[in-house]
Formats: structure tokens, sequence, C-alpha cells
């Protein structure tokens, strides 16, 4: 009967041993927004402003707000760099769009002004993907309305290309 049970046993205690190893791991699996992923973005945000013939700065930052890639258009205004990776790390950092500052401070929220890291204007727009943000667009070089159109039109091909 001892015999019979040990194999048993062994098999419980390996399960066990899975079990509180998985439930106590001091890391876990998540997924990052890689080169390619940026590149896609870019290259559909692109389309949309040369459809548009629009010249405007693309930058796709992390999901910490650092840099991934930048793609600048021909005679674009050079302050529009800065600007692009402003909303792009806004949107990353808060984990919405940058327009969602935009409204309030039009609807009179002042106090928005205070937020360190918050770009009250249209063009970055969060990358969320199974509801994880993993990034952020930030475009800048024509109108709010239309940084916004292109960041959201490249945003989408990446969910596209996911099957989301």
């Amino acid at each position: 009967m001892r015999s019979a049970l040990m194999p048993l046993l062994t098999l419980a205690l390996a399960f066990s041993v899975c079990v509180i190893a998985n439930a106590a791991s001091p890391l876990a699996d998540r997924k990052v927004l890689t080169l390619e992923g940026a590149k896609l973005i870019a290259a559909a945000a692109e389309a949309e402003a040369v459809k548009n013939n629009w010249n405007v700065v693309i930058v796709i930052l992390d999901e910490a707000g650092n840099l991934l890639y930048l793609q600048r258009m021909d005679d674009v205004q050079i302050a529009s760099i800065e600007i692009a990776i402003q909303k792009a790390r806004s949107a990353a950092l808060f984990r919405r769009p940058s327009k969602a500052f935009e409204d309030q401070l039009v609807g009179g929220r002042m106090a928005i002004l205070r937020l360190p890291g918050a770009m009250p204007f249209e063009g970055g727009e969060p990358v969320v993907v199974d509801g994880k943000t993993l990034g952020a667009v930030g475009v800048s070089g024509v109108t709010a309305a239309q940084d916004g159109q292109i960041a959201r039109a490249g945003v989408a091909a990446l969910l596209k290309k996911l099957g989301k």
C-alpha cells in the first residue's frame, strides 16, 4: 500500500511546488512595443499625413516615455520635434490621449496646467493592447485635430495587424 501511495504523493508535492513558485514569482511576463511595431505605426501615420498633404513629426515612445522612433518629414517646423515628443510622453505616462487634457483646459480646468508632463494639445495617443499601455504616438506639425487624426491612424494600423 505504501509503495502505491508514493508516486501519488510525489506528484502532489511537485504540483504544490509549481503552484507556489508561480504565485510567488517576483517577475512578470509582459508585452512591449518593438522597433518593428513602432515602424509599423509610423508608416501608417505617415501614409495618413501624405494622403492629406501634411508635413509632420511622428514619434513613438515606449510605456515609460522613452524614444523608440522619430520621423521628421520634409519642411516641417523644427519646434514640432519636441512638441510631438511631449504629446506622446503625456499620452504614455498618463495612459490617455493628450486631447483629454486639452478638453479639460477648454472646459475651464486651469489646474491641468500644473500637472507635470501633461500636454494639453491633441496629437498624443497611447498604444493600448489588451488593456495595457505599451507606449504612445505623438504627432506635431499641422493643427492639433489633424495631428490627432494622424496619430490615431498609426495606432489603428498596429491594432489591425494584431487582429484587435
